[in-house]
């Protein structure tokens, strides 16, 4: 029996009749895409046709999860909105906090009693407003989403930007900021700018060597790191349909490296073998009676060109594998161009660790697959030349894997079982010699490969790839090595070449657990005590943000004019700060520590205008806001890029910074700085970014006609009394200008409970 279930019947009972609404406003085929966001409106049934890439829309989400990270301060925000319940399922799920460094059994142990204020707070705070928690161990948020929540058809939100992983059960899943999940659980619209369609057509099928990391892995290639941004990207086609439900999760799971909004594919047998595999035949039953609705119409596909604003398509048949790095997702390397391409790059191809697991690629086809390329290590009389971890992605998974043998073919090899959690892949692995800073490569499963990412060596090139690819170059302990065309010397001094990984898309036996971890919230949880002490520096009771004050701001200091690529991990690092993700005063001393400013190429070094000297990013900024200066962010393209954590947003708002400029933002970013009542601004002319000098007073003009499409002035006035002023963008709707007067979208939900 499924979670929701009536829930469940009650989108499918209203589909039919909103997207026979939607076709005829539109007066064409719809996407599936479409055709979920259409049955998804605040409104109800439409009452018009919205412009993709134009139209903000309000839409009601079925459900909401959040990680353990991001969950403290979502739900830090809830408890001011003044609701005694959630509005729509939601779940927490304690995923990131667990650091990997022994062994899973005692990772966890050491996690739960470093956490345990956090795990406390989380646990009775999801008590008290009807919210599902799911314990530390029991998984991955996006991979135990699948196994319970998703379904085809479905919308949801959640607090990360892997939330998209639920695409590969045919729903529309968006990562957000805290502040979006707390508009939603407190019962009100969320609003996203209706999407731009990416179509990616499918043909022929997996075979060998590749699988649906590789599909992925030459998008990201192809549209690179922004180009997705704005668009949901669907898959159809005779190769989606060939391919397993949890190998669409993973396809989906890395969308969000290229940008994009979601991903999703169209409900098929695959979803269904899924659903009923993991306890839920009766998802699949009523999936089965309206599965029409749950894919696109057939002219769509048929004719993908005049439906879609791009369309791509990829022929699975002569697909290879790839290797995508070092420092970059988008940086796509066919297995068979590794080894000139690490000639010309200089890489170190040496190999010293190879991890699999991590929500991208923890399913139980991943890890079968993988475990029969361990197998041939004993078989073909090799050993394996590097480092190897596992990083299961739930506990069901877990323990049906290790009842299958497979962590046993991994012991055999020497391999490292890590906790059911986040651990390497956000940042929490205590990797011996890593603070030595030096060169080496590694590969791994995962989505993202930034610089530190992993282990915190900004040395460390990290190349991403599927688990069966990670495999064979642990085993061979080398970055040029194609087990398409290449042999390892065994001990005997054989040639040998390993086969084609194989295994079962699902366990012949069904999934199997003895405590799945899960913890269902109090009947009433109107006596239940959240517990945050006021003494606590990982937890911090927020304050209201101050509403604006009516005029321009001028006389603004320039903290950092951030040069080149600046992701949410630039801005708000992740790994030994995640354990300040319920303090907000805390955390703020990661502020931008990991930015280039443009001035000096250095990293954590700014200037302190108020008195000359050189200093760290947050406490120069601290210096400002004692001062009761305001200051302004300055960045390049594609600013916010990566993890939707929205501490990104609010530790620039908690120190006083009022504004960033950029080229361009990454959409979760923007929207989280809207939401915590920033203004978020963009260059109308990309050059003026040159304009702007160190010592620069700067006024930001217009404000008190700020509007919708109307664009504001920057005033610059130079240290040698010169001045210069150029127009600057924002996408402001008159709903997020509101956000802004009132000081947060916050402010304006605790006043309508009053």
């Amino acid at each position: 029996m499924a979670f929701d279930i009536e829930m469940i019947k009650a989108v499918y009972d209203r589909m039919p009749a909103r997207i026979a609404a939607a076709r005829a406003l539109t007066g064409k085929p719809l996407t599936l895409t479409e055709k979920i966001l259409y049955s998804h409106l605040w409104e109800g049934t439409a009452s018009s046709a919205y412009a993709r890439g134009a139209s903000y829309v309000d839409f009601a989400p079925d459900r909401v999860a959040m990680q353990d990270a991001t969950a403290q301060m979502a739900l830090l925000q809830f408890m001011q909105a003044g609701r005694p319940q959630v509005a729509v399922p939601s779940t927490v799920h304690c995923d990131h906090l667990i650091e990997a460094k022994v062994a899973s059994t005692t990772d966890l142990k050491v996690a739960v009693d470093k956490n345990k204020e956090v795990y406390d707070f989380l646990s009775s705070v999801s008590d008290k407003y009807g919210i599902g928690f799911w314990k530390p161990g029991a998984g991955i948020i996006h991979q135990v989403v699948l196994e319970n929540y998703a379904f085809p058809g479905g919308m949801m939100i959640g607090t990360d930007s892997h939330t998209v992983n639920a695409g590969g059960l045919g729903m529309i899943a968006i990562g957000v900021g805290g502040a979006d999940a707390c508009d939603v659980m407190a019962g009100l619209a969320w609003e996203l700018k209706f999407p731009k369609l990416i179509g990616v057509k499918l043909t022929g099928k997996l075979n060998g060597w590749t699988s649906p990391k590789d599909v992925i892995l030459k998008v990201a290639g192809i549209l690179t790191v922004k180009g997705g941004t704005g668009a949901v990207v669907e898959y159809f086609g005779e190769g989606a349909t060939s391919m397993s439900c949890t190998g669409k999760g993973t396809i989906c799971n890395m969308g969000a490296e290229i940008g994009a909004t979601t991903s999703t594919f169209g409900y098929d047998a695959s979803m269904a073998r899924y659903l009923e595999s993991t306890g839920r035949a009766d998802v699949a039953a009523l999936a089965n009676g309206v599965k029409e609705h749950l894919t696109a119409d057939p002219e769509v596909y048929a004719n993908p060109e005049k439906y879609f604003d791009q369309v791509i398509e990829i022929d699975l048949d002569t697909l290879e594998p790839y290797l995508n790095g070092p420092f970059t997702p988008d940086l796509a390397t066919p297995i068979s161009k590794m080894k000139e391409m690490a000639e010309k790059n200089g890489w170190p191809t040496k190999i010293e660790v190879g991890l699999i697991g991590s929500c991208t690629n923890s399913s139980y086809e991943d890890i079968a697959r993988a475990a029969s390329l361990a197998k041939q290590v004993a078989a073909k009389g090799l050993k394996t030349k590097a480092q190897f971890t596992i990083t299961p992605g739930s506990e069901l998974v877990r323990y049906t894997i290790e009842r299958d043998g497979f962590i046993s073919t991994f012991d055999s090899i020497g391999a490292t079982v890590f906790s059911n959690a986040c651990g390497p892949c956000i940042g929490q692995w205590a990797r011996p010699g890593a603070e030595k800073g030096e060169k080496n490569t590694i590969v791994h499963s995962f989505n993202r490969n930034f610089a530190k990412r992993a282990d915190g060596n900004p040395n460390t090139f990290a190349f991403v790839a599927s688990p069966e690819m990670v495999t064979a170059l642990a085993i061979a302990g080398d970055l040029t090595f194609n087990p398409l065309t290449d042999t390892l010397t065994n001990e005997k001094g054989e040639q040998v070449k390993l086969d084609a990984p194989t295994g079962d898309e699902l366990p012949k036996l069904g999934f199997a657990a003895e405590d799945a971890g899960y913890q269902a919230p109090a009947a009433d949880g109107s006596g239940v005590q959240v517990k945050v002490s006021a003494t606590s520096d990982r937890l911090q009771l927020l304050d209201p943000f101050a509403a604006w004050e009516g005029s321009d701001l001028k006389g603004l200091k320039l903290l950092i004019k951030a040069k080149g690529k600046c992701t949410t991990d630039h801005i708000s690092m992740a790994g030994p700060w995640l354990k300040y993700r319920g303090h907000l005063d805390n955390i703020s001393n990661n502020m931008l520590i990991g930015a280039v400013n443009f001035f000096n190429e250095k990293t954590d070094n700014v200037k302190n205008a108020l008195t000359g000297e050189y200093g760290p990013v947050p406490a120069t900024q601290r210096a400002y806001k004692a001062a009761g200066v305001g200051t302004i962010v300055v960045g390049d393209t594609n600013y916010g890029e990566g993890s939707s954590r929205e501490h990104a947003a609010m530790e620039p708002r908690h120190l006083g910074v009022r504004a960033v400029l950029v080229k361009s933002f990454a959409r979760i970013h923007e929207t989280n700085l809207k939401k915590q009542g920033m203004l978020a601004l963009t260059f109308a002319n990309e050059a003026d970014y040159d304009k702007i000098q160190e010592d620069d007073a700067i006024n930001i003009v217009g404000l008190g006609s700020f509007a919708p499409e109307k664009s504001l002035t920057i005033e610059l006035v130079h240290a040698d009394g010169s001045t210069d002023s150029f127009a600057v963008n924002h996408t402001y709707n008159e709903q997020q200008i509101e956000w802004f007067k009132a000081g947060g979208a916050l402010n304006i939900i605790r006043a309508s409970v009053k």
